[in-house]
């Protein structure tokens, strides 16, 4: 017995379409069950990817920047208390 549930209709490409039908385990299963069984790659974290990331978006003032550097400066290790 299938419920009703909301749908939406996308579009892909016919590249797309073609991975998903190879990616079904029967013939008859759905599109829907193919994309929620898909694992998708994280992206890598990266020092371009951060740097890709800071051009895209908004710059950080004169003041913001002041306070992150005074932060820096600022910041010290942990004491080590098993340090005799």
């Amino acid at each position: 017995m299938y419920l009703c549930m909301a749908t939406k209709t996308i579009s892909v490409d016919l590249d797309a379409y073609d991975r998903l039908v190879r990616a079904r385990v029967r013939s008859n299963e759905s599109f829907s069950r193919v994309i929620k069984r898909a694992r998708w790659e994280a992206p890598k974290s990266t020092g371009a990817s951060l740097l890709r990331l800071f051009e895209r978006g908004p710059s950080l003032s004169d003041g913001e920047l002041d306070y992150l550097e005074t932060r820096q400066t600022e910041d010290r290790p942990p004491e080590d208390k098993w340090k005799e």
